[in-house]
């Protein structure tokens, strides 16, 4: 088993090479295998015009073979953001839904993947007020452009890399710990002694989420599918795992919670668990949906079962929140949870990484993903 914030391949996927291909255009293979033998692998960003970089993409919704690298035109700062060269960035579920053709970006966004990266400051844009320079190591939230060489952000989204992190360990940071962070504080208004039941507990929401939801002082209780899944979440401090596949985790929560149920519900999973979310909700107890990887049918009398618990279900979707809202999640995430990320912090906190793969290996990180068998983030690197 590995320690979280490391890989479980040492770094990288036994696949995850560096490009194998010639450059045909201005597309590069995504996989790696049309090396002859004997020739060496270009160097990606040596060809390009400074005007350019390299990035994901794609020219049709559908599986991950759709996936290449591309040469497209560099982003330009415009007035309070800065331009950051990318070093990592990490995969997020949104980038599949996306990829399939069923979540486009918020208006404004990039159409590039990536929902949050790690890299230095390259450019400060006009009106940058803030304590910046070029060079500075930074992660940042973003609603879309983070698997490229670079990516325009607000200055206001920027967040120091804590001592001791890597560039892959901080590009797994900022969507998946700002959404456990604002699913807990913001929405579910989590206190000490609460019982919080974290489904898919062993993605990157809910490996951050059981680590949040113990500095809290509450009780994290997850679901998986897998054994493996379940020790690593309990590894993290989760006080009990189910196996959804196994068990109804409903009727093990109740029995963890000797009937009383749990006061917060953690939910990306939708449809498929309604009935059991509901049955294992405390009275007056919060159900926060943030993901629909079960379906969006409720078939069944979920508002009166909700009704007569007197709970609450909230609904939340961060990458299209306004500037403003992210502005002061960032904010707050900065000034009351980064600092724990520090090797001094008593409850330290690690981001957990599964794999780190080259960008051109953009084909196979998308197909792990889709395959639920990570444990923690997929990170990408990007050329330097």
């Amino acid at each position: 088993m590995e320690a979280a914030g490391t890989s479980r391949e040492g770094g990288r996927s036994s696949a995850g090479v560096r490009p194998r291909g010639e450059r045909k255009g201005s597309r590069w293979p995504a996989g790696g295998a049309a090396l002859r033998k004997g020739s060496r692998a270009p160097s990606l960003a040596s060809t390009l015009s400074s005007e350019n970089m390299l990035a994901v993409h794609f020219d049709k919704p559908g599986g991950p073979e759709n996936l290449y690298v591309k040469e497209v035109a560099k982003p330009r700062p415009g007035e309070g953001e800065v331009l950051l060269k990318v070093a990592a960035s990490a995969l997020n579920r949104a980038d599949l839904i996306q990829r399939q053709g069923q979540y486009a970006p918020p208006p404004g966004a990039s159409s590039i993947l990536g929902l949050e990266a790690s890299g230095h400051i390259a450019e400060l844009g006009p009106a940058c007020q803030g304590p910046w320079k070029i060079g500075d190591p930074a992660m940042v939230l973003l609603p879309g452009g983070g698997q490229a060489q670079y990516v325009t952000v607000p200055e206001e989204f920027l967040m120091p890399i804590p001592a001791g992190l890597t560039l892959s360990q901080a590009a797994a940071i900022p969507e998946a710990w700002l959404t456990a962070f604002q699913l807990l504080h913001l929405l579910g208004n989590v206190q000490a002694g609460d019982s919080v039941l974290i489904h898919a507990g062993s993605s990157g929401v809910g490996t951050a989420a059981i680590q949040l939801a113990r500095m809290a002082g509450a009780i994290p209780l997850v679901t998986a599918g897998s054994q493996h899944k379940l020790q690593m979440a309990e590894k993290l401090g989760a006080a009990a795992g189910f196996n959804y596949k196994e068990e109804d985790f409903s009727e093990a929560t109740l029995k963890f919670t000797k009937g009383a149920g749990v006061n917060l519900i953690l939910d990306c999973i939708g449809g498929s668990f309604w009935e059991k979310n509901v049955n294992c909700l405390a009275l007056d107890g919060r159900w926060i949906l943030y993901g629909l990887m079960g379906g969006t049918d409720v078939s069944g009398p979920l508002f009166s079962k909700l009704l007569f618990k007197r709970g609450s279900l909230i609904t939340t979707l961060l990458r299209s929140r306004d500037k403003k809202y992210k502005q002061r999640l960032v904010e707050a995430f900065t000034k009351q949870i980064l600092p724990h990320f520090s090797t001094e912090s008593p409850q330290r906190l690690l981001p957990v990484l599964d794999r780190v793969y080259p960008v051109t290996a953009i084909q196979e990180a998308h197909a792990y993903m889709e395959s639920n068998k990570n444990v923690g983030k997929i990170v990408l690197e990007l050329p330097q």
